[in-house]
């Protein structure tokens, strides 16, 4: 039986502190900056697709600006709405906490297709990039929700329990690694295993990307304990489960769509 005791913070120079939660963001970032070049380099050689690749760093600035606002707002609407219409200067203060998988989700498209307009590029090309160097940062944020001691799971018997001394001393899950597996390193196995085959076709990998994950999530959600403030909503499922059911959704009409416009090329 494991006990938390990790130290969210890595170096404390009084002032400004170095926390692992944003070393998480930053290290997921360069990684799969790097990693999604790669990508369209491969897709270079096997597929006959012309891309700038200073195009794709252009993209990762909205990126980062994508992920935080859509991150935040959908935290706020999703999780928290009403403390926050009573607290609204808490809205700036991200550094306490407080972001939604889901809203960046949709905020990453949105700025990806703002981008793709722009620069006369493919939405669901870049899209596709970035659904698979996507669970390089999920991986290493599950990792740090897990050293911060938040995102804790359900009461376990099982071995491999955790016991969080800041909630209670009972052992629990260690749901925020058993994310970290999932939507981490098996997402990331299957979508690159998709994108690498010869027969890569536009699309298909950001349809698969909203099925898994959410496949995945509402696994992992099963083992999580819901939000404090919402508890379950009619009775079984969490927030997290009916977004990623919203997203499995969306995943299979883009996966049926791309799916008519390769029949019609």
């Amino acid at each position: 039986m494991f006990t938390h005791n990790l130290n969210p913070i890595l170096i404390d120079f009084g002032i400004i502190s170095i926390r692992w939660y944003s070393l998480a963001y930053i290290f997921g970032f360069l990684v799969g900056w790097w990693y999604g070049k790669k990508l369209i380099q491969h897709i270079f050689i096997s597929n006959d697709y012309k891309f700038d690749l200073k195009d794709f760093d252009d993209l990762v600035t909205y990126l980062i600006i994508s992920v935080i606002v859509g991150g935040r707002i959908g935290y706020i609407l999703f999780y928290n709405i009403h403390y926050y219409i009573s607290n609204p200067f808490d809205i700036l203060k991200i550094w306490e906490g407080g972001m939604s998988f889901h809203g960046a989700l949709v905020g990453v498209v949105l700025g990806t297709h703002i981008f793709a307009l722009k620069k006369k590029i493919k939405t669901f090309f870049l899209l596709d990039i970035i659904a698979c160097v996507s669970p390089i940062g999920i991986f290493f944020g599950r990792l740090a929700n897990f050293i911060n001691g938040e995102l804790f799971g359900k009461v376990t018997t099982m071995p491999w329990g955790v016991i969080f001394p800041k909630i209670d001393y009972i052992p629990r899950h260690p749901s925020q690694l058993y994310e970290a597996l999932l939507e981490g390193l098996v997402l990331f196995i299957i979508l690159n295993f998709y994108i690498k085959r010869k027969n890569y076709k536009i699309g298909f990998c950001s349809s698969y990307f909203l099925i898994y994950y959410g496949v995945f999530r509402i696994i992992s959600e099963f083992y999580r304990e819901p939000d404090i403030q919402l508890g379950y909503l009619f009775n079984f499922l969490s927030m997290g489960s009916i977004l990623s059911i919203c997203m499995i959704i969306f995943g299979f009409f883009i996966l049926n769509a791309s799916k008519k416009n390769e029949n019609k090329s």
